[in-house]
């Protein structure tokens, strides 16, 4: 199926996840489709590994996490911070290195307090790797941490290599 891009999320200086500055990160770029999913995109190389050639099961579990929790932003003006309270992963295939992998995420209920989601990482050939379900408390940014947005970078970085839309 193609989905249509209509924006893209913000990265920031060191997050393991969108740090673009973070030698050891997966640098993944975040995708708003038409509907409200976010599809992340990231390759993961051999410091990612736990098996040789085999990406690590916690950082399919990171990146997951991170884009099952940042689809909120997708359905708000304002941004809306999320703090996992549970996230509950099923492995199905062994995940490659060194090729582009695609992560969808989207929220399936919401309140006042807090949202849920679900998401997978799709390898290459369309096969789903990992799928994942989650609950997040919404959390003002001040009552996490002490975070500038100067100073971390934190800001939607336009590529060339952008797409306009992302087969799934």
């Amino acid at each position: 199926m193609l989905h249509k891009i209509t924006g893209k999320q913000q990265n920031s200086k060191l997050c393991f996840v969108c740090g673009l500055k973070n030698d050891f990160g997966i640098h993944a770029h975040f995708y708003v489709t038409e509907n409200q999913e976010l599809i992340a995109l990231f390759t993961p190389s051999e410091e990612h590994q736990s098996y040789p050639g085999r990406l690590h099961g916690g950082i399919a579990s990171a990146i997951l996490d991170e884009t099952i929790g940042r689809a909120i932003l997708n359905k708000h003006e304002i941004d809306i911070w999320g703090v996992t309270i549970e996230l509950n992963l099923k492995f199905k295939k062994p995940i490659p290195l060194d090729q582009q992998l695609k992560v969808v995420g989207r929220i399936t209920e919401e309140n006042s307090r807090m949202f849920e989601g679900t998401g997978e990482i799709i390898l290459q050939n369309g096969d789903i790797a990992v799928t994942a379900k989650g609950k997040y408390l919404k959390v003002p940014i001040e009552k996490i941490t002490d975070f500038d947005i100067e100073e971390n970078e934190w800001r939607v970085v336009e590529l060339e290599t952008d797409p306009k839309e992302i087969e799934i």
